[in-house]
């Protein structure tokens, strides 16, 4: 696949734009894995690809695997870029962590009209890097939001727990349930010091166009169930345009992906790899797998939507 690469220093943001074969004058901002050309990364253009659309992926920046002040900006020139370069239509999606920025840039840029956040939360936490530091894979960082803009990070949420307590928690509750990882009490706990406050949240009445939201009961690395509910009772008590659907499944796990995505991902033993990532996915394999074909349907429902009303 041809790509264009940016860089930060010369264009402003750090990612790669992949033009669909066929034309498209939709363009989706694909944030999925840790880099914007790595493995992750290559296979979710590759499906986007199938649905007749450009994509433009993005992330941090090379070799930077935290999200900390993250500056809106760079999905702000991202969009200018796309729409000078023939996309009349611009769409984003991001999963886990992703999928909250995904949702809060959504509610800065009105140019973005389709929204998917798998896994997202309804409000902005303290940043964090991942790497190596005193035996630990991940800590938060004083001070720094998860993102920024116009120079100040957003309000955030802060952890209730310090360097190295932090990595401490998850590494006890992700030894104690068996999961590739659980940082669920991480955020529960953090929750519970320092109710959200409306600073805080996301401003989802905001975002424009179609609004997908999907996340099951059984993640372990956050409530987005809850999350989802409340993003729900905020859009009864907020006057939007939006076209929002709400999805939560009893078994799904973090990896929320459709099925045909992580097919792509993985060609041979997708379930199994869900299998041996979390311990529900062990519990509900079946359920699990019924979950991702319903993603499945509904991702490329919002997207065939959203394309046919391309001249609208």
């Amino acid at each position: 696949m041809k790509k264009r690469h940016f860089d930060v220093e010369t264009d402003g943001f750090y990612g790669a734009y992949w033009k669909c074969k066929t034309g498209s004058g939709c363009a989706m901002i694909a944030m999925i894995g840790d880099d914007s050309e790595d493995y992750l990364a290559r296979t979710s253009v590759k499906w986007l690809h199938k649905l007749g659309v450009n994509v433009m992926t993005m992330s941090p920046g090379k070799k930077d695997y935290g999200h900390h002040n993250y500056p809106l900006e760079r999905i702000e020139k991202a969009i200018n870029w796309l729409k000078v370069h023939g996309n009349q239509k611009i769409g984003i999606v991001g999963a886990s962590t992703t999928g909250t920025l995904a949702l809060t840039a959504a509610s800065y840029f009105e140019d973005i009209t389709l929204t998917i956040g798998l896994t997202p939360s309804d409000f902005i936490w303290q940043g964090f890097m991942q790497g190596k530091k005193d035996g630990c894979k991940e800590w938060p960082i004083d001070g720094e939001s998860l993102f920024s803009y116009k120079g100040e990070p957003l309000p955030y949420m802060p952890f209730c727990y310090k360097h190295p307590d932090y990595w401490h928690v998850i590494e006890k509750e992700t030894k104690r349930t068996g999961d590739m990882i659980n940082s669920r009490k991480l955020f529960d706990d953090s929750e519970t010091a320092h109710p959200i406050t409306e600073d805080e949240m996301i401003k989802i009445e905001k975002i424009h166009g179609t609004l997908l939201l999907i996340g099951a009961e059984d993640d372990v690395l956050w409530d987005t169930a809850k999350y989802i509910r409340r993003m729900k009772q905020r859009m009864k008590e907020h006057p939007h345009t939006c076209r929002p659907e709400y999805v939560i499944y009893e078994h799904g796990t973090h990896f929320v992906f459709p099925e045909s995505m992580l097919k792509t991902m993985l060609p041979v033993g997708s379930g199994l790899f869900v299998k041996l990532a979390f311990q529900a996915a062990r519990k509900y394999p079946e359920e699990c797998r019924r979950a991702r074909l319903d993603i499945d349907r509904r991702v490329r429902n919002a997207v065939a939507e959203w394309k046919s009303a391309e001249r609208d």
